[in-house]
């Protein structure tokens, strides 16, 4: 992970693809995943996100897994619950600013709070916004912009040969280095975290996505 020690709950965060088929996740804990993505910052206080909740069984859940793309219904509908995260564009003063901003920490906060529930999320931007739209009838300043995938680990067996291996690989993140300037860009703020700077270490890993 590099030679910083990061707060558990990022540390064991990643996005698995096989779920226990079998276990269900209740909406009383659902409720709780959404307080924390309500509580979430955004611009101005404007907090764009907005939420469809399916479980895995029911009529929503069935509609949201029907707009995944073929390969990300694979394994998604082994999921406990399936979230639709959308965006608010506008509201009474006008255009809402950075929304996508607001939804992504919203989003964040949320999974971050099922790793400290021993749950595990997948966040998917393979699916159709239009079929979601026109399922659930959404207004038109509201833009679905992602999926995410909610229950419990389950055996990687369960998922095809490709997936498979997709979710044993080591996860990898760009040194710190490539990513954090100072003075001017592209000059270091940690030149010690640079490639072939004096760690000479490769981008960091942990294990998964």
């Amino acid at each position: 992970m590099g030679r910083v020690e990061l707060n558990d709950l990022i540390a064991r965060r990643w996005s698995p693809r096989a779920f226990d088929g079998a276990a269900e996740v209740s909406p009383e804990v659902v409720r709780v995943l959404l307080e924390a993505a309500r509580w979430a910052a955004s611009h101005g206080n404007t907090q764009p996100a907005r939420f469809l909740v399916g479980y895995r069984g029911d009529d929503t859940f069935e509609r949201i897994f029907a707009a995944l793309r073929p390969g990300n219904r694979t394994w998604a509908g082994r999921a406990s619950v399936l979230l639709v995260g959308a965006v608010v564009e506008a509201d009474e003063r006008g255009p809402v600013p950075n929304t996508e901003f607001g939804l992504g920490l919203a989003v964040q906060n949320l999974v971050l709070q099922a790793v400290g529930l021993g749950l595990v999320t997948h966040q998917v931007g393979g699916f159709s916004p239009d079929e979601v739209r026109e399922a659930f009838g959404l207004p038109d300043h509201v833009r679905p912009v992602v999926v995410v995938a909610v229950g419990f680990l389950g055996d990687d067996a369960d998922l095809p040969e490709d997936l498979r291996a997709r979710e044993r690989r080591p996860r990898t993140r760009k040194p710190l280095g490539e990513i954090a300037f100072t003075d001017r860009w592209g000059r270091p703020a940690f030149p010690e975290d640079a490639p072939g700077g004096a760690s000479g270490e490769p981008a960091d890993q942990l294990h998964h996505d």
